[in-house]
């Protein structure tokens, strides 16, 4: 589905990304956990087209998107849902999850399992975007990047801030789209226990690598959360 070859990238003579390489498959969460500042937020804004890679090769669905736009990998089927939401605040919940569908045939319409996943939003169509809760805004954010049916869904610390009831939301909603088996998940995160219990696979990033990968059920026996402790 999604492969990342040797990736590097640098602000102006700092090494931030340093041959960063890895796979995504469809039904399976690609866990990548790291301490703050080892550079996951810069990966993932390279694999948007946000910010170009200085070397290396990102190939989707069998395609070179190395040097692709941000707005046609979206259109290609990659939903990003970027860390502190990032809605738009005084637009409504409807007029956000509109935006989702920007860039796709006009007789696209919301997909029923937005409403599904998290339907306090279905209740909340016309309230602005900044009067909802923290919460509420990570899940508007997340319907937002499900709106237009992505078959990659890259989610930046989706728990940060968040109350424990909608982080348990979150979850299963997460576990919901792995589990219907057509979406490959990466999820940036620093909550140990929400990743671990999400996680197919792990990737641990040290100041730009991955320099430890393996699979979900084995992250306590492999000391993860070792990685994340100050």
């Amino acid at each position: 589905m999604f492969k990342v070859e040797q990736l590097n990238q640098y602000y102006g003579g700092s090494h931030i990304l340093r041959d960063v390489g890895f796979t995504l498959d469809s039904g399976r969460v690609t866990c990548l956990l790291g301490r703050n500042g080892v550079g996951k937020t810069t990966l993932l804004k390279c694999l948007m087209g946000l910010l170009p890679a200085r070397s290396g090769q990102i190939q989707f669905a069998g395609r070179d998107i190395t040097r692709l736009p941000p707005h046609a990998r979206a259109q290609l089927g990659i939903g990003y849902v970027p860390q502190g939401r990032e809605i738009f605040p005084r637009l409504t919940v409807a007029e956000n999850l509109q935006m989702g569908l920007a860039g796709l045939p006009a007789r696209e319409k919301l997909p029923p399992l937005v409403f599904e996943l998290f339907p306090v939003l279905k209740d909340m169509l016309h309230r602005r975007g900044g009067d909802l809760s923290g919460g509420q805004q990570q899940q508007l954010s997340i319907g937002r990047a499900l709106a237009m049916r992505p078959k990659l869904l890259i989610l930046d610390e989706p728990t940060e801030g968040i109350q424990p009831s909608i982080i348990k939301d979150i979850e299963r909603a997460i576990r919901r789209l792995a589990g219907e088996g057509e979406m490959a998940i990466l999820l940036v995160e620093q909550y140990y226990d929400f990743a671990r219990d999400l996680a197919d696979q792990y990737l641990v990033m040290v100041r730009g690598e991955i320099i430890k990968r393996g699979e979900g059920r084995s992250m306590d026996a492999d000391n993860v959360r070792g990685y994340l402790s100050i």
